[in-house]
């Protein structure tokens, strides 16, 4: 009988230890954020930020008897947007307007098909640093001696690929002979068109 009961002792310690070394394999896996949980959350949020900042190219070709020409990019800038680039062939030491015009269409020979200036909330023509103005006024372009502006304008009164009323993809952006004087409706008596292109999305 003592055996018997020595034996039963010893299944029982037995069992004991085995559900000891059992245990560590029911520890919970680590919190959720570390490890692997970090590295998966990377990826999107740097796709996220490459499709924010995608922007828009125009490209300036000179209109008829004319030699303006240049490239230009346009980016998000907060509410507004950024133009920035190099314009070409201007007359030297000179002051120019430049606007956003309301129709993306520089076919006629002196892109006069681009419409009048881009003007969605109907305001009168005036300087963009004041009020009123046109969504699409912009301060005038300036040339070196050499006959190069070097473009970095803000505009905050339009948008890019927002699908707003103020959004410029698809519009024309013009370069006109003479400066802006900023009162003259509804233009600011800035000339002939001289260069013009469309606000198209950039490929590259």
């Amino acid at each position: 009988m003592k055996y018997f009961s020595l034996i039963a002792l010893v299944a029982l310690l037995a069992a004991c230890g085995q559900k000891e070394h059992a245990a560590p394999a029911t520890t919970a896996p680590p919190p959720a954020g570390e490890g692997p949980a970090v590295t998966t959350t990377t990826e999107p949020q740097t796709a996220a930020t490459a499709e924010a900042t995608a922007g828009a190219a125009v490209k300036l070709s000179p209109t008829q008897g004319n030699t303006a020409n240049g490239a230009l990019k346009i980016t998000a800038a907060g509410t507004g947007v950024k133009i920035s680039g190099v314009v070409q062939g201007l007359k030297p030491d000179g002051e120019f307007g430049f606007h956003f015009h309301e129709k993306g269409d520089c076919s006629a020979p002196d892109a006069t098909s681009a419409g009048a200036h881009f003007n969605p909330t109907g305001q009168e023509h005036g300087n963009p640093q004041g009020h009123p103005h046109h969504a699409g006024d912009m301060l005038n372009v300036k040339s070196d001696a050499q006959g190069v502006a070097e473009v970095s304008i803000d505009n905050p009164d339009v948008s890019l690929q927002t699908g707003s009323p103020n959004d410029i993809l698809g519009k024309a952006l013009v370069m006109h002979a003479k400066p802006d004087d900023y009162k003259t409706q509804p233009s600011g008596n800035s000339g002939d068109r001289i260069a013009c292109g469309v606000v198209a999305i950039q490929t590259n």
